[in-house]
């Protein structure tokens, strides 16, 4: 009985190990509300200058979250400065009203692509910027307080594995 509980706790410990992951992070919102002006800031360095990385970012909602789909708008400042700015649009649950992503009842996580492929090419301090953009279908000003969107974090893995 002894092996099989430690040939099922190795297997676990295998299955568990993701050697792609270089890194993760994650911030939490103000009380499962991601206001407007708040815009999470990740920073990250060592990284390989050679190898070619994916980029995701990661977003963990509730059921209070009343959208299909979910903007953000990102900046990848280089330490040289150089910054990559993009708009971004992820689609949150389908048609039907079924959320995507993982996780059990109210609570999902959502690992979306951000850059594919992607080479840091200098050593030094990366930032990752993000904020959510969302608006309601025929108007200007912004959602100030998006309800639902619990945490926001990014990973980077090595590419092709």
């Amino acid at each position: 009985m002894r092996n099989v509980l430690f040939i099922l706790f190795f297997a676990a410990v295998m299955l568990a190990c993701n050697d792609s992951l270089v890194k993760s992070e994650y911030q939490a919102t103000d009380d499962g509300a991601w206001n407007q002006g708040n815009i999470i800031t990740f920073s990250f360095a060592e990284m390989d200058t050679v190898q070619e990385h994916d980029m995701f970012i990661n977003v963990r909602n509730d059921a209070t979250f009343a959208y299909s789909n979910l903007f953000l708008i990102t900046e990848l400042e280089f330490p040289t400065g150089e910054t990559l700015k993009d708009t971004l649009q992820y689609q949150m649950a389908l048609p039907d009203g079924t959320w995507l992503g993982k996780g059990l009842g109210g609570m999902k996580e959502n690992k979306l692509w951000y850059k594919e492929n992607i080479v840091f090419p200098t050593s030094g301090v990366y930032k990752l910027r993000i904020s959510q953009a969302m608006r309601k279908n025929g108007k200007v000003e912004g959602i100030v307080n998006l309800q639902g969107i619990t945490d926001v974090g990014y990973q980077i893995e090595k590419s092709g594995e």
